[in-house]
């Protein structure tokens, strides 16, 4: 691994497995990252053996962190409960210690969502910002991450509250693929979205909202015309965030 590189970060998605080394210092890549799509019937075992793949592709040392973003709310030493993206035979394993087993070594598993907040809140558009900050991923669903003071509330769901008046489960109503699929102009999506980010506001009352996703890029056509009291920006390490962010938490717990 690079020198420049002070931990390692894998993000594990339902099309593809997205692994970097990073310098921590800058919040960023030390070298170009590896992509390898994600395995058909990705079960355990199948996603672990490229991890292990990339891990042996950067030369990792096993002195470094490493810190993987997954896809579910992860508490460790505990099995998981529930998983959207991946195969269903991840139910009921440790995740933690599926991965550490695989790689020969100790890691770090965080959710996804928390890492990409995470990586907001030390490096991009929550930096230096002090109460509470909610990171949102705009895309599939709604991800969420709660961060007060800089310190990660991990797994909160916040994308599934329920808007008032038979909107319902908000990611159901206001996500990105939501507007896709609807066909929903940036301005009427924006309303749909003011019910979601003000109805958080309501019940949070937080110093910042970070806006993530693939469509954030497009932020100046949406942003604009949420209409709450919160400040409100785009994400900016978006597709890095959550290697970064993952690289980042394992650094915290070595």
């Amino acid at each position: 691994m690079i020198e420049t590189a002070q931990a390692f970060g894998v993000d594990i998605g339902g099309s593809g497995i997205k692994a970097a080394p990073v310098n921590l210092e800058k919040g960023e890549f030390a070298e170009p990252r590896l992509k390898i799509l994600t395995p058909e019937v990705s079960t355990p075992e199948a996603v672990a053996a490229i991890v292990r793949q990339q891990l042996e592709h950067f030369e990792v040392p096993e002195t470094a962190p490493v810190g993987i973003a997954f896809p579910a709310p992860i508490k460790p030493g505990r099995p998981l409960d529930f998983m959207a993206n991946l195969d269903q035979s991840w139910i009921g394993v440790d995740v933690t210690a599926v991965f550490s087993e695989a790689c020969g070594r100790p890691v770090v598993v965080v959710n996804d969502a928390d890492a990409a907040g995470l990586a907001e809140q030390q490096y991009g558009a929550a930096q230096g910002q002090n109460g509470l900050v909610i990171a949102t991923t705009l895309g599939t669903g709604i991800g969420t991450a709660l961060i007060y003071n800089g310190v990660l509330i991990p797994n909160s769901e916040l994308g599934h509250i329920e808007l008032p008046k038979g909107k319902g489960d908000a990611e159901k109503y206001a996500a990105s693929s939501v507007r896709e699929r609807e066909d929903l102009g940036y301005k009427k999506w924006a309303k749909r979205l003011t019910k979601y980010y003000g109805l958080m506001e309501k019940y949070f009352n937080p110093d910042l909202f970070v806006v993530g996703g693939g469509v954030s890029r497009q932020s100046d056509k949406f942003l604009p015309y949420i209409d709450i009291k919160t400040p409100i920006v785009p994400a900016k390490l978006r597709n890095e965030a959550g290697i970064v962010g993952a690289a980042f938490y394992a650094s915290t717990k070595q």
